[in-house]
This record gives C-alpha cells, structure tokens and sequence, in this order.
C-alpha cells in the first residue's frame, strides 16, 4: 500500500497494517535475521534510554519555542507594539494575516460561502506547515498542549502508584468528531468548536485575560490527569487531525533506522501517539529505514529518549538535524 495512504489511514482511526511477508525489503529481511536471535540486555538498554533522556534536548527546545511563540502575542497586545496582533486562531504578523485552517474551515462552513480573505491568510500558514510537517504545531505551538503535558506526569505518576488506571478510547472518534462539528457549523451557522477549543481559549487567556471559559479547560486537564491520558489531544482534537492531513507530504519526518534499533520500547512509552510507532516493534519494520507517518507531533520525545540514534528528525534530501 503507498505510504502516503496508509499514513493516512493510520490518522484517521485504523489500526498499523502489519506488512505482507512479501513487502519486507532485501536489506529489512537481512536486518531482521541477525536481530532474530540476538541476546540483549533490555534491563540495561532501557536505563541507557533514561540517562540518555535526561539530555532532553527536543525537549527543552520545544518548550522554549513554545513558550516564546505565545508570550510573542502576549507581549505585542499588552505593549501595543503591533508586532504579532491576535491570537492562535487568527492572527496579523507584520501585516501579514495568519488564520489557523480548522478556524477558517469552520468559519466558511458556517457562512456556507468561500471567504477570499480567509483563503489568502491560511495560505502562509498551509504552506508552513506543509513544509514543517502538520501536527508540529500541536507540540510546539499549541499552548494547551504544554498545560496538558504537564498535566500527563501527574497522571504516570498517579499511575505508577496504582491510585488511577489510565482509559483509551477508539481513535476513530477524533474523524468522528471532525465530521460532528463540521456539519455543527454547517447546520448552526455558529462556530461550536471554536467555543470550547481549549487551544483557543487558552491563547485568549494569556493575551486578554482569564475568563470563565478556562474553567472547561480546568475540567479537561482533571479528566486527563485522572482517566485518561491525554484524551482531548489524542481522541477528541480536529485541529491535530487537520493539522495532520495537511502535513502528509511534508518533507520533515522523525526518521527510523531499523539496524540502529535495540526495540527496548522506551520511545512508545513517552511517545503521544504511540500507534505511529508501530514500525519499531520487532519483526515490524519492512524496510531499513522509514518516515514516521503524518499523526506524528514532531516532539521529538521518542528522539530524545533513543540512545542508539534509531530515531532521528530529518529533511529528505538533506541530512539529519541535531
């Protein structure tokens, strides 16, 4: 199957496809018999995995970035600089217009028409991210994000200590979702999403204030921290799966060498969308190298947490990127 499809498969809801024997590569067939049966310590693999975690280098690069991107908008309203005006959802850049492309779908679904002026200010954005890969936004621009990845290490805590049990839920209910508010703005004439889209609300908040709306946002994160892990993000969010198809044929991938990989697992434990990391599982990989697909976040955990250099951020064509 083309890798662009099943990327997009996978993003919508269906389970990895395990590849036909027939698919597996010449060079991935002689990788995969020399790991047959081969002896590792994973005890030891798996502490080198945490040691070399504690680097955190995407990680802390990310936050910075994060943290900057939306002080930026902060900083421009309360100092009335002009320089980043608005917020996540739509926003002017030194005059230049940006408009996140899940607001300016719903806004155009709820008007039944085409808005020119939309159109022209989610061109920059689109091309950004076709280029950055879709869902990089989700991890290194999305505010809720942050709150809720801090919200993440109480709940594997309480976890670990046995006080909750983490819930998953079928991840087709994100396309599901996608679809009930498309057709909500449609038949409403009212952006519904964008009234409880914590993304939204928290980008207002930091730039206008805090209102009653973060009160939802307050109950999401509880949901999160004491059902299930990341659940907004992972099962419910059509920005992430908008986002997501926007990027499938972005040249900036997480990329993963299977000879590289001692398959101790550490990389899915901390990974968001755990399903995209479905080729580094034993005996998966049909090929030698592969693009990790367009549900990826680009948050650079699993690299961060890979000692062995399996997993790397790349761009086709160029090499790797430190």
């Amino acid at each position: 199957m083309n890798k662009y499809l099943e990327s997009m498969r996978v993003m919508l809801g269906a389970a990895p496809r395990r590849p036909e024997p027939v698919e597996y590569t010449e060079e991935a067939k002689t990788i995969h018999f020399y790991k047959k049966n081969e002896k590792l310590d994973f005890q030891a693999l798996r502490l080198e995995a945490h040691a070399h975690q504690k680097k955190r280098i995407w990680l802390k690069r990310r936050w910075i970035t994060l943290l900057a991107i939306n002080l930026l908008f902060t900083v421009s309203f309360w100092l009335d600089i002009q320089l980043l005006e608005g917020a996540l959802t739509a926003s002017r850049l030194l005059g230049f217009h940006l408009i996140d492309l899940n607001s300016a779908l719903q806004v155009m679904l709820a008007h039944k028409h085409i808005i020119v002026n939309l159109l022209i200010g989610t061109g920059t954005v689109f091309v950004l991210w076709l280029l950055l890969g879709g869902r990089t936004f989700c991890s290194w621009v999305c505010p809720y994000h942050l709150v809720a990845e801090w919200a993440e290490k109480l709940h594997l805590y309480l976890v670990s200590k046995k006080i909750v049990s983490d819930h998953t839920f079928n991840r087709r209910v994100r396309t599901v979702l996608w679809v009930i508010f498309a057709a909500l703005a449609w038949v409403t004439g009212y952006t519904v999403f964008e009234t409880i889209s914590p993304t939204g609300i928290v980008s207002r908040a930091l730039i206008y204030g805090p209102g009653l709306a973060l009160g939802w946002v307050v109950l999401l994160l509880l949901f999160e921290v004491f059902y299930s892990r990341r659940a907004w993000c992972r099962y419910v969010c059509p920005i992430g799966l908008t986002y997501g198809i926007t990027g499938v044929f972005s040249p900036l991938h997480v990329t993963y060498k299977l000879a590289n990989c001692h398959h101790e697992g550490e990389c899915r434990k901390v990974c968001e969308v755990p399903h995209v990391l479905d080729c580094i599982v034993k005996g998966r990989a049909p090929a030698a190298q592969l693009d990790i697909g367009a549900d990826c976040t680009r948050c650079g955990m699993c690299v961060d947490v890979c000692p062995s250099g399996a997993l790397t951020f790349e761009i086709k064509g160029l090499r790797k990127l430190m």
